[in-house]
């Protein structure tokens, strides 16, 4: 098992950042151009702690490298299962995911939170923390150069794929601040 650890912190507040979180797969996303679609498979609010819980289903087309491919076989389309926790409350998110492509082979489990980052914030300038770990297991038994040179492999593509996400979020934040801020000038005109 190889492990992914990254924190950053966006300079953005967390209502702003947990909002955004609902578009990060739009158009203004110019790295999420491998995502097809992004289906809501169930969501509900817990009534006693007013928790959202969300359970989507992402389809994107397979970015695996082609060695892998070559050995593995596969198609050119993957699925990712999201489980999601919005606590208003406590104003923190949590994101869990999982591989469904090639979980026979590769598991890919994923935990992202983000939370208001109180020792970076000031008043008027909130920001929110992200973290984000993943654990990547290869289950090619008995075949240890073989499966450590997939989760070497994995590992590797994740933390490229994980700067990118960051980079493409920094303009969905960008562009909502920017249309919401527009939208509340024209109301206040009105």
């Amino acid at each position: 098992m190889k492990v992914f650890s990254s924190v950053y912190t966006f300079d953005y507040s967390w209502e702003e950042v947990s909002s955004a979180n609902w578009r990060k797969y739009c158009p203004w996303n110019d790295q999420s151009t491998h995502v097809i679609s992004v289906d809501t498979l169930s969501r509900d609010v817990d009534p006693a702690t007013g928790i959202l819980r969300t359970e989507r289903l992402i389809t994107c087309n397979q970015s695996a490298p082609a060695w892998v491919v070559s050995l593995l076989g596969g198609a050119k389309i993957s699925h990712v299962y999201e489980t999601s926790f919005v606590s208003p409350a406590d104003k923190r998110v949590t994101m869990c995911s999982t591989n469904l492509t090639w979980s026979n082979i590769l598991r890919v489990r994923e935990t992202v939170t983000y939370q208001p980052d109180l020792t970076a914030s000031s008043p008027g300038h909130e920001r929110t923390r992200f973290t984000q770990d993943a654990k990547i297991t290869a289950l090619c038994g008995g075949w240890q150069k073989v499966k450590t040179k997939i989760e070497e492999a994995s590992i590797e593509r994740f933390s490229e794929n994980a700067r990118r996400g960051r980079e493409g979020f920094e303009a969905v934040l960008e562009m909502s601040r920017r249309v919401f801020g527009e939208e509340r000038e024209r109301e206040q005109m009105n």
